[in-house]
């Protein structure tokens, strides 16, 4: 199993950005999945989690400005992001838990793509 991020880049602040990451490989299901970010010098944080049923979570410092939502056909999770700030300059990882058939599953993680928010 394989996640691919893609949609980083260098936006100004106030700008948006759209992620995307593709799960592909020997997929049964696909339960949560997640965005995680790790800023320079910091320690890898949650940013958004999305069961398949749909239901959501966010960190305190997204405060409504991101949207995490997912494709269960297509195997894909997004997040999009508005108003964003310097701060939140950071590599962006996709995490989802992978059932490979009935009986087994783990969590994998995408390579991260780059998100850099000029001031």
């Amino acid at each position: 199993v394989q996640l691919q991020a893609s949609g980083g880049g260098l936006v100004q602040a106030g700008g948006s950005l759209k992620l995307s990451c593709a799960a592909s490989g020997r997929i049964f299901n696909i339960r949560d999945m997640g965005w995680y970010r790790q800023a320079p010098g910091k320690q890898r944080e949650l940013v958004a989690t999305i069961t398949a049923g749909g239901r959501t979570k966010y960190a305190d410092f997204v405060e409504g400005r991101f949207t995490i939502s997912r494709h269960n056909a297509k195997n894909t999770v997004y997040l999009e992001m508005n108003s964003l700030k310097p701060e939140d300059t950071a590599l962006y990882h996709c995490k989802a838990y992978v059932n490979r058939d009935m009986w087994s599953g783990s969590h994998y993680w995408g390579q991260g793509t780059l998100v850099t928010v000029s001031s």
